[in-house]
């Protein structure tokens, strides 16, 4: 599967996953808006459609790889028909460590391609970075499922269930049971 990782240039090179496996040539990366093929599936947090099976044929993905806190400015391109929205998953980065959805480039292709059947290629992903298996730790029981998942309305359904258990789990840390 071909990797593309568009590059804002918003976030900290040091901790720049995408510009990390540009350099190691795991993606291409991108740096104009039209560069980014128009076949590829493209990650977004906007997308009315999760990743799911029905994606396995696509050839290439590509991540969107900006600060979360101005991702607005992209909302346009990442609605284009073929976008597609990653499930609930946990960040196992130093930045967003433990939050639901804050990915970085990387855990977002990774959870892609493993989500795709590409187990390997995500693998190769996130062995790039220390805490890259605890990615997999962290998520590997909700990957599992939403890689069986058919469509995107299975990955829905096993989304919300996966989302219902971690804010009853968070609820029970915090001393409050359900309801109260």
């Amino acid at each position: 599967m071909r990797l593309y990782a568009y590059e804002a240039r918003q976030c900290d090179g040091k901790r720049c996953t995408a510009r990390k496996l540009a350099k190691l040539g795991v993606v291409t990366s991108l740096r104009r808006l039209r560069e980014i093929p128009r076949s590829t599936l493209l990650l977004s947090p906007f997308s009315e459609k999760a990743l799911s099976q029905e994606d396995k044929n696509a050839k290439s993905i590509t991540v969107f790889d900006c600060s979360w806190r101005r991702i607005e400015e992209f909302s346009a391109i990442l609605q284009r028909k073929n976008t597609r929205a990653l499930p609930f998953l946990l960040a196992a980065n130093p930045t967003n460590f433990g939050k639901p959805f804050l990915l970085s480039s990387a855990e977002a292709l990774a959870a892609a391609l493993f989500i795709l059947s590409h187990v390997e290629q995500a693998r190769v992903v996130m062995s790039k970075f220390k805490w890259g298996d605890t990615f997999f730790k962290l998520n590997e029981p909700m990957l599992e499922a939403y890689k069986k998942a058919r469509n995107s309305t299975e990955v829905i359904t096993t989304q919300e269930r996966f989302m219902r258990d971690f804010r009853l789990t968070a609820a029970k840390r915090r001393g409050r049971g359900p309801g109260r």
